[in-house]
């Protein structure tokens, strides 16, 4: 087999486990429960780049790493409360590939594809085929976008905006530049995280050479998720003037701890990316299994806030299916 680091980002996509017999042979695994754990895979199918596997320790099962990406039969159970589309994205839809649901901003989605399928992924069930734009109704959302000139950020987005070859998102980011009252440019990835050769030299040109200003926002969940090479990757783009935060979501079993979420914004600063949102669990069919209560999700940010300076730490939202905006978890207060 070719050593992984001699593989450029798009070998290394293409590389990913898909197999779950491999994936635990990899890792030195059984599981109990693989009949209705290979159903899962069959519902959502299991895939990860072999990097990130390599960080995982093996013979744990519980690695943090691993939970977020094993398929287990836990999601072949049905949760009262949680469905195929928690956010109601398909209300949101003005044409297709276009999510407007905030003032001032929309997402916009380019691709269903992933590097990893994260098991808690809100998309899952996102029914990719129906809302995305077609080559021949590309231009269909640039016509909508053009005449919303309350619009000023356009938030790329998927599956993972950051699995587009160079070409393609290039052609995408001249067209969107075309617009005048477009400001900003979003990029929201978890890609550098499992890839960091996805930071290569024409991404860093793209974003750093753009006329508006540009904000990537990783997705990375624990300590053990960063390397040294990502840091690399994130300095490039910051000495061009690129803004890079990280967005989070608390996942039981994986980050549900002070010590654990005191690591990774820790980490995530010594990378040169600031901590932007800790997201509670959205509730998809399939990812009961990793919801936090409110009540522990509030004292883990206490204990957290006790722990790190006031700029290390993220702000702790959910997000509701027809609100304006994401919404911060704050402790109930009565009135007596």
């Amino acid at each position: 087999m070719i050593a992984q680091h001699a593989l450029n980002w798009q070998q290394q996509q293409a590389d990913a486990i898909t197999d779950l017999h491999e994936l635990l042979e990899l890792l030195q695994l059984t599981l109990a429960d693989l009949p209705r754990a290979l159903q899962a895979c069959r519902e959502f199918p299991l895939r990860v780049p072999r990097s990130f596997v390599a960080r995982m320790e093996k013979g744990n099962p519980e690695d943090p790493l691993l939970r977020q990406v094993l398929a287990v039969g836990e999601e072949m159970e049905q949760a009262p409360g949680f469905s195929h589309d928690p956010l109601a994205e398909a209300q949101h839809t003005p044409v297709p590939g276009i999510l407007h649901k905030y003032h001032g901003r929309v997402l916009f989605i380019v691709t269903g594809a992933c590097a990893v399928n994260c098991r808690y992924c809100f998309r899952r069930h996102f029914p990719y085929s129906d809302y995305m734009p077609t080559r021949e109704r590309f231009a269909e959302a640039l016509a909508w976008l053009a005449q919303q000139e309350d619009v000023n950020e356009v938030i790329l987005s998927g599956g993972d905006p950051l699995t587009l070859t160079d070409r393609k998102l290039t052609e995408l980011v001249a067209a969107l530049a075309e617009i005048p009252h477009l400001k900003r440019l979003r990029i929201h990835s978890r890609s550098p995280v499992m890839i960091p050769e996805r930071i290569n030299s024409e991404l860093i040109e793209l974003l750093g050479d753009a006329r508006w200003q540009s904000v990537l926002v990783l997705h990375a969940n624990h300590a053990n998720e960063l390397t040294s090479e990502l840091a690399q990757g994130v300095n490039a783009l910051r000495q061009r003037g690129v803004t890079v935060l990280n967005q989070a979501v608390l996942l039981a079993g994986v980050n549900d701890t002070v010590a654990a979420q005191e690591a990774l914004v820790n980490n995530l600063f010594d990378c040169g990316v600031l901590p932007y949102y800790l997201h509670q669990l959205d509730k998809v069919q399939g990812a009961a299994h990793f919801m936090v209560p409110d009540s522990q999700a509030l004292q883990l940010m206490d204990g957290l806030r006790a722990r790190v300076p006031g700029f290390l730490l993220p702000q702790l939202v959910r997000e509701n299916a027809g609100d304006k905006s994401k919404t911060p978890v704050v402790a109930k207060v009565s009135i007596v």
